[in-house]
Formats: C-alpha cells, structure tokens, sequence
C-alpha cells in the first residue's frame, strides 16, 4: 500500500491561489454536473427534448424536490475528501492507512443512507456527517449498498463485487487527484484500492485510477491531453488495463471526428460502464466550448447523465479552477 509522498510542493502565493481554485472548481464542477444530469439520469434523448426542449437539458432542473439537487455522487466525493483529510491527520501517528481512513469515511456515507439524521453521540463522526441535508437517498447503486453494508473492507486481493463495470467508484474519485503532493503513480494505488472497496472488476477500478491521475496533472496545470497521456502512460503496466487504455484512446480520437453531437458521446458511453463513461466525460470536456458545453454534453444523450456530467464536472473544475 502507498505509504510515502513525494517531497514537498513549494509554491508561491500565485501557485497556491491557482491551486486552491482548481481544488474548488473540481469539486463544485462535480457537484454541478452531477446536479445537472440527475433529472435526466437514465432518459432517453428524445425523451430529454420533449421535456426541456429542442436543446435538451440546458439548466439545473427539479429532481428529489427541489432545483439542483445532487446524487450519491457528490455525497460520496465529499467523504472521499473527508476521508483523505482524516488520512492525512493520521500520518504521524504510525497508524496510516490511507484505504482504511477512506473506507471509515464511505462507511459514514452509508450511516446518512440508513439513518434519520445525524447521531450526536458519535462524536468521532465528525463535521461532514453531522451535515444532516446529506441524510437523503439518492439512488445510490446496488454496488455501494452492499460494498459498504458491512464493515469488512473490500480489496484489491479480495474485492467487494469483483463482476461490477459500473461508474460510481470513478465518479467519486476526483479528491484523489488533488493529492498534488504525491507521485501520480501513488495517486493512482490509492484510487484503484479505494474504488475496490465496492467495484471489484479491473475495468472499474482502473478506470477510477486513470481519472484520479488526470485530476492531478489538471490539478498540476498540465493540459488535458497531457494528463490523458500521463493516465495511459501509467495504465500500460497494469493488468487488465486494455478497455480502459482503449477508452481513453477513443475519446481523443473522436476529437477529430467532426462537430460534437450527442450521438457521439452515446458511443463512447457505450453500456454506461465505468471505461466508457470516462471517455465519454474526456472527450466532453475537450470538445466544450466552455464549461457550461461540455457539461451539457455530458447529459443530454442516452444513458447515465448524471454520472458522466459529474466525471466532465470534475475534469473541466480541474482545468478550469472555480472561475
């Protein structure tokens, strides 16, 4: 397991600024496009149009009650953040583990599922979990229910659902990638463990790895491009890893395809499996014209419109910062 960091980062006053907005602007873009393809999550695209339009979904709109309301998603990036800062916490303690602080903190996720609201007498919960608008449901997959509905740790020797494809370990990954501290292939092992703890397919979990290196070169002020390369780069000595490597490769290939159409990032999605949503997220968020493009790219096609709007969210908050 990872257990050493690069050395230290040092930065000016200008970096940090940088820095602090691409951390903001991944997590708000996650929440964003999460928010944005939750209402539409699983239509159809002519089915999309005949509710919002011609253009389809172009603004946040109404799902669990209410105007942009986010998914499991979002919740479980905030404690894979909630975990990360716990980890950290740890790391002069002699007891560092940075999948066990994770999976503590996905554990607490599971509580908000289960639970009315927040118990006060447990005081080691912490700030995220006393949060009591996160005690909604909000169709969390099979996957995640039964990963962490008991407390035996998935992982990579013995995962929890080793046959799941599925995007949801991929799509709370972003957090990872803002360990800019670490070596990327570092970043990488924590992601792919982690993403074990409820998808326990290599195309899953790889494909949780390769987005969380992504965010760190974006997060690094590499170019998209760069950091798809960086991601292939680092894929390629892992067993399993030729859908997720060929996925990758697809979305820079549709680039050049022509103008960005829906239909386009339907194929790439593919069966909404963790690689092809992804790609499908990679190639929106180099094809968007700006960030509000790409993230309505993301949504308005067949298929998990949630999922891929908030893995757009978390690249284009990565390259763009909060602005």
């Amino acid at each position: 397991m990872v257990g050493a960091t690069a050395g230290a980062v040092v930065w000016g006053r200008a970096e940090q600024q940088d820095f602090r907005s691409r951390v903001r602007g991944t997590l708000l873009g996650v929440a964003v496009g999460d928010a944005l393809g939750a209402p539409v999550d699983g239509l159809g695209l002519d089915e999309i149009r005949e509710a919002y339009g011609a253009e389809g979904l172009v603004d946040l709109a109404f799902g669990y009650g209410r105007r942009g309301a986010v998914t499991h998603l979002t919740q479980l990036s905030l404690f894979t953040v909630d975990g990360l800062i716990r980890a950290q916490v740890r790391r002069d303690t002699g007891a560092w583990h940075p999948p066990t602080d994770l999976h503590r903190a996905y554990l607490r996720w599971f509580a908000t599922q289960r639970d009315w609201g927040p118990d006060e007498r447990r005081k080691e919960d912490g700030w995220l979990a006393r949060e009591e608008w996160l005690y909604a449901r909000r169709d969390p997959a099979r996957s995640l229910l039964i990963g962490f509905g008991d407390d035996t740790m998935g992982t990579l020797e013995s995962p929890k659902n080793p046959n799941e494809l599925g995007p949801e370990a991929t799509a709370r990954s972003a957090p990872f990638g803002l360990l800019v501290g670490w070596e990327p292939q570092l970043v990488v092992q924590l992601a792919v463990e982690c993403a074990a703890q409820t998808h326990g397919h290599p195309v899953a979990y790889l494909s949780a790895g390769a987005y969380a290196v992504i965010v760190h070169a974006l997060a690094l002020g590499d170019s998209l491009d760069g950091a798809v390369q960086r991601a292939l780069a680092l894929l390629a000595a892992r067993p399993g890893h030729e859908p997720v490597s060929d996925a990758l490769q697809h979305a820079l290939g549709a680039v050049r395809q022509g103008m960005p159409t829906p239909a386009r990032v339907e194929e790439l999605a593919a069966d909404g499996s963790a690689d092809g949503l992804l790609s499908a997220a990679v190639y929106c968020a180099l094809v968007g014209e700006d960030v509000r493009h790409g993230l309505c790219l993301a949504v308005n096609h067949d298929g998990p419109s949630a999922a891929a709007g908030a893995l757009t969210g978390g690249l284009l908050g990565a390259l763009h910062g909060e602005t």
